[in-house]
């Protein structure tokens, strides 16, 4: 089984990817160690702020990597904001039949009432700097995401009451 969790930045799915390994002993592979490795060795010109030039140059490399897996019989979690909406494309029925994907978003009132926990969760996993995390700037980032899933007829799960009911809901759901 081989299971996306994408979305907006700090929406937790890098701490979701963390339990799914906790619970299902399923690696995870983080797009963004994949990226800041690429970037740190100099095989890529890019930086962290080129999120779509990023994207095209990352899901290859991903996508890759997943099919591996498949044809391996190999669990998998992948986890990060480089996946692509039009995904599917690149597998075949054999290959979709082996995965999950989840996308987590916030709501506009979620943001407003919670921004400063969203903040203070932000490193929970992993050391992240939030210099120029805004409500504002969560709520287009979430917005954004909210279109590409409903583009593509993509399902997104909407954290808009309890963050923690929502996601353990997903995580104690049968992978």
């Amino acid at each position: 089984m081989i299971i996306l969790i994408t979305g907006a930045t700090h929406t937790g799915k890098t701490l979701f990817a963390q339990k799914l390994l906790e619970q299902y002993r399923y690696p995870y592979l983080s797009i963004d160690h994949l990226k800041m490795g690429l970037i740190r060795s100099g095989n890529t010109t890019l930086t962290p702020e080129d999120d779509e030039a990023l994207t095209a140059y990352l899901w290859p490399i991903v996508r890759e990597m997943i099919k591996t897996a498949i044809e391996n019989r190999q669990n998998l979690i992948v986890e990060g904001c480089y996946i692509p909406f039009d995904w599917q494309r690149d597998f075949n029925a054999r290959y979709l039949a082996e995965m999950r994907f989840l996308c987590l978003t916030m709501t506009d009132t979620y943001i407003d009432a919670h921004f400063d926990d969203i903040v203070r969760h932000g490193s929970d996993v992993e050391a992240r700097l939030c210099e120029d995390c805004t409500i504002e700037g969560l709520k287009r980032d979430n917005r954004a995401v909210r279109a590409g899933c409903e583009r593509y007829g993509l399902p997104a799960v909407l954290i808009d009451g309890d963050y923690e009911q929502t996601v353990q809901k997903l995580w104690g759901e049968p992978l």
